[in-house]
Protein backbone atom coordinates (compact mmCIF):
# COMPACT_ATOMS: atom_id res chain seq x y z
CA UNK A 1 0.00 0.00 0.00
CA UNK A 2 2.81 2.16 1.03
CA UNK A 3 4.64 1.86 -2.35
CA UNK A 4 1.14 2.58 -4.24
CA UNK A 5 1.09 5.78 -2.46
CA UNK A 6 5.00 6.32 -3.72
CA UNK A 7 4.22 5.62 -7.54
CA UNK A 8 0.77 7.77 -7.09
CA UNK A 9 2.70 10.71 -5.76
CA UNK A 10 5.51 10.33 -7.99
CA UNK A 11 3.08 10.12 -11.10
CA UNK A 12 1.60 13.26 -10.29
CA UNK A 13 5.36 15.39 -9.82
CA UNK A 14 5.73 14.15 -13.05
CA UNK A 15 2.18 15.66 -14.58
CA UNK A 16 2.92 19.28 -12.68
CA UNK A 17 6.20 18.77 -13.82
CA UNK A 18 5.26 18.23 -17.76
CA UNK A 19 3.08 21.78 -17.23
CA UNK A 20 5.40 23.66 -16.16
CA UNK A 21 8.08 22.71 -18.90
CA UNK A 22 5.35 22.97 -21.41
CA UNK A 23 4.38 26.79 -19.99
CA UNK A 24 8.17 28.03 -19.90
CA UNK A 25 8.89 27.26 -24.12
CA UNK A 26 9.09 29.64 -26.79
CA UNK A 27 7.40 28.29 -29.67
CA UNK A 28 7.24 29.67 -32.83
CA UNK A 29 4.72 29.27 -35.94
CA UNK A 30 1.80 30.99 -38.16
CA UNK A 31 -1.33 32.27 -37.35
CA UNK A 32 -3.81 30.30 -39.56
CA UNK A 33 -7.20 31.52 -37.70
CA UNK A 34 -8.46 33.94 -36.15
CA UNK A 35 -12.00 33.70 -34.15
CA UNK A 36 -12.34 37.17 -32.21
CA UNK A 37 -15.35 36.38 -30.86
CA UNK A 38 -14.93 33.65 -28.78
CA UNK A 39 -11.37 35.07 -28.39
CA UNK A 40 -9.67 31.80 -29.40
CA UNK A 41 -6.13 32.00 -32.10
CA UNK A 42 -5.47 28.83 -33.94
CA UNK A 43 -1.40 28.68 -34.82
CA UNK A 44 0.46 25.73 -36.65
CA UNK A 45 3.78 25.06 -35.20
CA UNK A 46 6.95 25.16 -37.09
CA UNK A 47 9.51 22.46 -36.10
CA UNK A 48 12.71 23.18 -35.34
CA UNK A 49 15.87 21.90 -35.59
CA UNK A 50 15.21 19.96 -39.26
CA UNK A 51 15.71 21.77 -42.87
CA UNK A 52 12.89 22.02 -44.91
CA UNK A 53 10.64 20.25 -42.07
CA UNK A 54 7.06 22.68 -42.86
CA UNK A 55 5.02 19.33 -41.70
CA UNK A 56 4.46 19.88 -38.11
CA UNK A 57 0.72 18.91 -37.97
CA UNK A 58 -2.56 20.08 -37.38
CA UNK A 59 -2.89 23.76 -35.80
CA UNK A 60 -3.67 24.17 -32.21
CA UNK A 61 -6.06 26.31 -31.21
CA UNK A 62 -5.50 28.49 -28.07
CA UNK A 63 -7.18 31.21 -26.08
CA UNK A 64 -5.49 34.46 -26.32
CA UNK A 65 -6.38 37.64 -23.68
CA UNK A 66 -5.90 41.38 -24.32
CA UNK A 67 -6.23 43.60 -27.19
CA UNK A 68 -3.15 40.85 -29.04
CA UNK A 69 -5.81 39.96 -30.96
CA UNK A 70 -7.13 42.53 -32.74
CA UNK A 71 -2.99 42.98 -34.11
CA UNK A 72 -2.72 39.60 -35.74
CA UNK A 73 -3.61 38.33 -39.14
CA UNK A 74 -3.93 34.91 -40.47
CA UNK A 75 -0.96 33.85 -41.95
CA UNK A 76 1.19 36.12 -39.68
CA UNK A 77 4.63 33.90 -37.94
CA UNK A 78 4.53 34.50 -34.52
CA UNK A 79 6.65 33.44 -31.40
CA UNK A 80 4.71 32.84 -28.12
CA UNK A 81 4.86 31.23 -24.69
CA UNK A 82 1.68 28.80 -23.45
CA UNK A 83 0.49 27.56 -20.85
CA UNK A 84 -2.33 24.54 -20.55
CA UNK A 85 -4.62 24.76 -17.46
CA UNK A 86 -7.33 21.86 -16.73
CA UNK A 87 -6.98 20.95 -20.58
CA UNK A 88 -7.63 24.81 -22.03
CA UNK A 89 -3.87 26.13 -23.30
CA UNK A 90 -3.90 29.79 -23.03
CA UNK A 91 -1.53 31.85 -24.88
CA UNK A 92 0.65 34.10 -22.12
CA UNK A 93 3.07 36.06 -24.30
CA UNK A 94 2.66 35.83 -28.53
CA UNK A 95 5.14 38.38 -30.82
CA UNK A 96 5.25 38.91 -34.38
CA UNK A 97 8.60 37.73 -36.10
Amino acid sequence: MKMAKIMLAGCAALTVASSVAFAQQTLTGTVTAIDRISGTIAIKQTQSGTVGANTSGAAEEFKLQGGKLNELHAGDKVTFSASETAGTKTITKIDKQ
